[in-house]
């Protein structure tokens, strides 16, 4: 398919809007974890390295472009993005665990637990966890605490038993078991799609959008979010390790259902770009405004990696 002078463009804004945000995000990761000398040292070193030098940092993005929507301070935005990559970065310490999905790799290096030990990866996973949320009550994340206590209550519920973790539970529990596509939609929308669809929300909670403009950006958020983990299923059956950095095929010798599993590869391209489309229609109130979204949701269902 040949792209347009206009789309190769857009794309290009993207990818250039994409690595100047991830700089400023891991500077405010550096900043809000600083290395020490003193008995905790070993376990600072374990949660720099988990959730500084690397990833796309597509959750913190989307917090900062939806931010730039309402007109957000932009330290304001940058705290909020560190920490939801903060809570992405336990996550992934925590899935890559022997007692989880078992893996040695992780964004092209040693995984946590590999690097650190099994010992210390649980806890510098527990460490960012809480650290995303310590930040999230900083005076610097906004000035009212009532938009400071909205986040707060936003990510706990993305990220927990009705969420994240809900989901993690769930798909150890549907290994060498056929999940229906609705299980299997259920699944990701909590494992994965809960954090993405925060991502944008928390853009919409510090710019104190009307409701109509939370629903729009939810909707957005969720719909994007399972087109996210589509595209995921599809590169782990069709990418190399090298191209994702991370051990690819594990779902499927785990006996795992998934979109590729339930649908075929071509079906679920062709979801995936349902969903996308969808999510774009969503931000048609914002205008050319949103235009980086619009392109991030592309993105998301064309990457490589």
């Amino acid at each position: 398919m040949t792209v347009s002078s206009s789309e190769a463009e857009k794309n290009q804004m993207l990818l250039d809007s994409l690595t100047n945000r991830a700089s400023a995000i891991e500077h405010t990761l550096d900043k809000l974890l600083p290395r020490v000398k003193s008995g905790e040292a070993n376990l600072i070193e374990a949660m720099r390295y988990a959730v500084l030098g690397g990833g796309k940092r597509l959750r913190g993005y989307m917090v900062t472009e939806v931010s730039k929507l309402f007109n957000v301070d932009e330290i304001n935005a940058l705290h909020v993005a560190a920490s939801v990559e903060m809570l992405h970065a336990y996550s992934l310490i925590h899935d890559d665990l022997p007692a989880m999905d078992d893996d040695d790799l992780r964004r092209g290096k040693p995984s946590t637990h590999k690097q650190f030990g099994e010992a210390t990866a649980i806890l510098a996973g527990d460490a960012l966890q809480t650290k995303a949320f310590e930040v999230l009550s900083l005076i610097d994340t906004h000035e009212s605490a009532a938009i400071r206590i909205e986040l707060v209550k936003s990510l706990a519920q993305a990220s927990g038993d009705q969420g994240m973790v809900g989901g993690q539970l769930i798909d150890m529990e549907g290994e060498n078991r056929h999940l229906t596509l609705p299980e299997v939609l259920n699944l990701h929308a909590m494992k994965t799609g809960r954090l993405i669809c925060y991502s944008a929300e928390a853009g919409a909670i510090l710019g104190q959008a009307s409701e109509k403009q939370h629903h729009h950006i939810i909707s957005y958020g969720r719909d994007l979010g399972t087109a996210f983990q589509i595209a995921d299923d599809v590169l782990d059956t069709t990418a190399s390790a090298e191209e994702l950095g991370k051990t690819v095929g594990k779902d499927s010798a785990a006996g795992k259902s998934t979109f590729v599993s339930l649908l075929g590869i071509d079906d679920a391209k062709k979801e995936a770009q349902r969903l996308v489309n969808r999510a774009i229609h969503h931000l048609e109130p914002f205008g050319k405004e949103a235009d980086n979204l619009r392109a991030l949701a592309e993105y998301v269902i064309t990457r490589k990696s």
